[in-house]
């Protein structure tokens, strides 16, 4: 039977004994390095705040600082979808090793924020002004993607929260420069591998422009704990969904006219 979260004077949530049990399955699987079945049914998420406890449980286990977040707009079937990103798997110097099974990586092309201060937690809003001001530089990025699942696509949302939406790590590629006064919403995404053409895509941001879950993102973690911070990156959704690309080939993909994020995938050991 499944025990109650217990709120505490802070709002958060205490780890019931199938939350633990839930977060110690998946930091079992992180540890395994490769995909296995979904987490048992008898402590199996069902809700939001059961994944976000989870997730923040996990992050425990782990241990490791939080370099950044990943995030998109809520929706009355997501209405939360924000995920840590650790320090240790935030790179920007190639190549880049990754854990995967066969011979391409699943990557995901997105602009990400930088921040150069901190929102700390306050009880009104941020304005969309003032978290634009805490902005530091933004990126030319590549979501690394790698569910602790072996069927993800037959998971529901509660369970892929938990997991922190299948994030492995993050690819720091160069800034774009003068950003705010650039087309963020869409553009061609072109990406080559040792110099041949792999794919074009009409790239298009899923929330219509990467600054808008920013927005939201500030905001939603000025209310908990683990509000942004100076240095941690933010990264708002890929611009044609999931790409495969080959592992040790020279990867060159083209954001439109906004630049070039260039890097070498490898199996990790």
């Amino acid at each position: 039977m499944r025990l109650p979260s217990v709120p505490t004077a802070d709002n958060t949530i205490m780890p019931s004994a199938a939350h633990e049990a839930a977060a110690q399955f998946l930091f079992a699987a992180r540890k395994r390095r490769t995909p296995g079945p979904r987490i048992p049914a008898d402590c199996r998420p069902s809700s939001v705040v059961d994944a976000l406890t989870i997730q923040q449980r996990v992050a425990d286990l782990i241990g490791a600082p939080i370099g950044g977040w990943k995030c998109s707009l809520p929706s009355d079937a997501r209405p939360v979808l924000a995920a840590p990103i650790f320090a240790p798997t935030i790179h920007t110097a190639s190549p880049y090793p990754v854990i995967g099974r066969g011979a391409t990586a699943k990557v995901e092309p997105e602009i990400a924020f930088v921040f150069a201060r901190d929102l700390p937690a306050r009880a009104t809003p941020y304005g969309e002004g003032e978290i634009r001001a805490a902005i530091g530089d933004a990126r030319l990025v590549l979501e690394i993607m790698g569910s602790r699942y072996e069927d993800p696509a037959s998971i529901g949302f509660p369970e892929l929260l938990a997991d922190s939406v299948a994030n492995q790590g993050l690819f720091v590629g160069p800034v774009v420069d003068d950003a705010f006064n650039r087309p963020l919403e869409a553009f061609t995404v072109t990406v080559a591998a040792n110099g041949g053409a792999l794919a074009k895509h009409d790239g298009k941001h899923p929330d219509a422009h990467p600054l808008r879950p920013l927005y939201w993102l500030a905001n939603h973690l000025a209310t908990t704990a683990t509000p942004l911070r100076a240095g941690q990156i933010v990264t708002t959704g890929s611009y044609c969904g999931v790409l495969d690309v080959p592992f040790d080939q020279a990867l060159t993909i083209r954001y439109g006219d906004l630049g070039t994020l260039s890097v070498t995938l490898t199996q990790a050991g």
